[in-house]
């Protein structure tokens, strides 16, 4: 049976089937969103206020943990909610903002990934054009092409998920409001949206992927060319991070977005979503920005200056 209204709610079922497990997550998941919190804040605040993180670099890493801190806060408080306690339901309007700032946050974050790939590519491959290349008003054009496609795939997505005809009984196999879980609770013909969720996603993650391994592909030919070895071995130490992040990012959103009907995505979505809301905001500031020497210099530097 299906309701062809609009439902007043749903009811996300997280992980109900384990409550046991429920109240051990709803403690880490504060620790980790309280983790989250200070170190993506703490990258933000030192590329703000030291002038030697006042580089293209640094500039895209703040709008990455600008990126996470508002993924996270859309949906970490209303998962420890339904984490708690008994309550599961999420209204109608709370689903549909929740939906539209994941699609944008997250398809923005897909593209921010390939800049800071095109970033590392030009200072690498490029290195005595990088300041020609790579200006000030440059870099806020591509960190406006990548809002402006989390935008753009929001506007275009959500119009066909919220026509679908869902089953009446309105449970989520999820306990967050997401374009497959919205899919996989129909009761009707979900083709066209299936099909722009597949295109989507290879958009989004499959084809910003490719472009990122091409890109490291002439990374490691002009690596091998570099004749200080102090340079190589800092050129690898900043590739490797970047490509730890992306691999983590994309290996579990991909996953489940590509085809969110197959018995896998259904089956581990719920993990995989855990993953890309939860860890992935949290190491990545530790895996990109607080090993790094310069950072930790500017932390300990604001750290004396703010000790008395």
């Amino acid at each position: 049976m299906t309701n062809e209204s609009f439902p007043m709610g749903f009811i996300l079922l997280g992980f109900s089937e384990w409550p046991h497990l429920e109240m051990v997550l709803f403690w880490i998941v504060i620790i980790l969103y309280t983790m989250i919190i200070l170190s993506n804040s703490t990258i933000i605040l030192l590329s703000c206020v030291d002038p030697r993180l006042y580089t293209p670099m640094y500039f895209f890493l703040s709008n990455l943990s600008f990126l996470d801190l508002c993924f996270t806060t859309t949906t970490v408080p209303h998962m420890l909610s339904n984490l708690w306690g008994p309550g599961k339901i999420i209204t109608y309007t709370g689903c549909v903002i929740q939906l539209c700032m994941l699609l944008c946050l997250g398809a923005t974050e897909c593209v921010m990934l390939v800049v800071m790939a095109f970033d590392r590519y030009v200072a690498i491959c490029q290195p005595l054009h990088y300041t020609i290349i790579m200006h000030h008003q440059f870099c806020w054009k591509l960190v406006l092409i990548a809002w402006l496609s989390g935008l753009i795939e929001s506007v275009t997505q959500i119009p066909v998920t919220l026509q679908l005809p869902f089953c009446t009984h309105h449970h989520l196999d999820d306990f967050l409001c997401e374009v497959p879980a919205l899919i996989r609770l129909t009761c009707g013909d979900t083709f066209a949206s299936e099909w722009q969720m597949t295109v989507s996603a290879v958009l989004f993650t499959i084809v910003p992927l490719g472009l990122i391994l091409t890109s490291y592909g002439y990374i490691a030919q002009a690596l091998g060319e570099i004749q200080s070895k102090d340079g190589r071995q800092k050129a690898i130490t900043t590739c490797s991070s970047h490509l730890m992040v992306v691999f983590m990012f994309y290996g579990t959103v991909a996953p489940v977005y590509t085809y969110p009907k197959n018995h896998f995505a259904a089956k581990y979505s719920k993990f995989f979503t855990f993953f890309y809301t939860v860890v992935t905001p949290l190491l990545n500031p530790l895996i990109y920005s607080l090993r790094n020497k310069d950072v930790k210099d500017a932390l300990l530097q604001l750290l004396k200056r703010g000790s008395p």
